[in-house]
């Protein structure tokens, strides 16, 4: 069975220090790592999804309003990928096994069609890595779980707000879902 690197919210606005809801130093120190397994990923012939987080401007009905600021609005700079990821997607966008997948949800999962892409290619196990550890990487192991896929982390490509609930997903990931954490 195929395997599938998750990319998930690796941008501007969850990255940057002047991101709208930026996780900061934490997430930049994995800029190289996460572009490093995802290149590794690629040049296996593992399928790669960038599941980037999506919003409308003013859209005052989304339940992530009354928690956080205005963040990855669509057609802003905010929804870039950061780092060497971005010239990564650059470069292998036009290929057959690389994909950009909107989400409007913390999961990767809500309301996409990752599932039937995932299981058209065979795909079982799936690679973790990016932003938020604790909200959207946890969310979507948490569905790729439910839904009977192999969940594999690599802890040192995901990273989150604080070190205590980074500790707490990888823990959660691995002693509740029975995640692979992968250093």
């Amino acid at each position: 069975m195929a395997k599938a690197l998750i990319s998930i919210d690796y941008t501007y606005d969850f990255v940057a220090d002047d991101g709208k809801l930026t996780a900061g130093k934490p997430a930049q120190a994995i800029s190289e790592r996460i572009a490093q397994m995802t290149q590794a990923a690629y040049d296996k012939g593992d399928y790669i999804f960038f599941a980037i987080d999506g919003h409308d401007e003013g859209d005052v009905f989304h339940p992530e309003t009354k928690l956080f600021p205005p963040h990855n609005i669509k057609g802003t700079s905010g929804r870039d990928l950061y780092g060497p990821l971005a010239d990564f997607y650059q470069e292998h966008k036009t290929n057959q096994n690389v994909f950009w997948l909107d989400k409007r949800h913390y999961s990767a999962f809500s309301g996409t069609d990752l599932d039937i892409r995932l299981r058209e290619r065979g795909v079982n196990t799936l690679v973790l890595t990016g932003v938020l550890t604790d909200i959207c990487v946890l969310h979507t192991a948490i569905d790729a779980y439910n839904l009977g896929y192999q969940i594999e982390v690599i802890e040192s490509a995901v990273a989150s707000l604080n070190q205590e609930n980074h500790q707490f997903a990888l823990n959660h990931l691995q002693n509740v879902l029975g995640a692979t954490i992968i250093e």
